[in-house]
């Protein structure tokens, strides 16, 4: 069975519009992040669905980098290595909310706050090394490879610009969170979401047919003499 690169390239596609559909969709469904809440099913069920998301949005990227690899240069190599970073990170820290703190909550409520914490901003009353860096340093992640990621597409020319464009403007909403409680915050995720849904889908599109310059199929074809 021969597998293609044109299909493998659909399959990023898929996977990078998947990732961006699971990280809208864990935002108003994400419980309280707290020792109470740890053991429930609808926290094992986002915290899956987040390392769904990570690792399909860590291939998605990938795919929609080497799909564009000499068009996107330095800035594109630079944002798919700061935003997959961020998707490492992403998958760690689920790993462990979904795995790990569930049966410490009975045994160490207060170091399973202070865990959660890092990304609720809660804070924590525990000594946990380097890991409340880890939050800054992944938001700084998310932030400067996502607009990096988003320039280098819109510079690139092969998939949809727009696109490129919504996932800077995503990216740079992030800085707002802080000012907003934390449940609202989450909310800054959507666009960020949909851009990916949307380079998906150009990426999967692009693959079956000639592009025009914003990375959309063409419906007409030239006229051959």
């Amino acid at each position: 069975m021969t597998v293609s690169g044109s299909r493998l390239t659909r399959v990023a596609g898929v996977l990078a519009a998947l990732s961006g559909a699971l990280y809208i969709l864990v935002q108003p469904i994400h419980p309280a992040e707290n020792a109470a809440t740890v053991t429930g099913g609808a926290w094992a069920a986002v915290g899956w669905l987040t390392m769904i998301m990570a690792v399909s949005g860590l291939v998605g990227i990938v795919g929609i980098y080497l799909r564009q690899v000499r068009e996107s240069g330095p800035t594109g190599l630079a944002g798919v290595v700061l935003f997959g970073t961020f998707y490492l990170l992403t998958w760690a820290f689920a790993f462990a909310e979904t795995l790990v703190m569930p049966p410490l909550a009975a045994e160490a409520p207060l170091f399973v706050d202070g865990f959660l914490g890092i990304f609720s901003g809660a804070g924590t009353q525990v000594g946990l090394g380097v890991l409340p860096v880890l939050g800054p340093v992944a938001a700084l992640l998310y932030v400067l490879g996502g607009v990096l990621f988003g320039l280098a597409i819109f510079r690139a020319r092969v998939l949809d610009r727009r696109a490129g464009l919504l996932l800077v403007a995503g990216a740079l909403s992030t800085l707002l969170v802080p000012l907003l409680p934390h449940a609202a915050g989450r909310y800054a995720a959507v666009p960020v979401g949909l851009a990916m849904i949307w380079l998906g889908y150009s990426l999967w599109s692009v693959e079956r047919g000639p592009a025009t310059d914003h990375g959309e199929p063409r419906l007409d074809t030239p006229a051959t003499t």
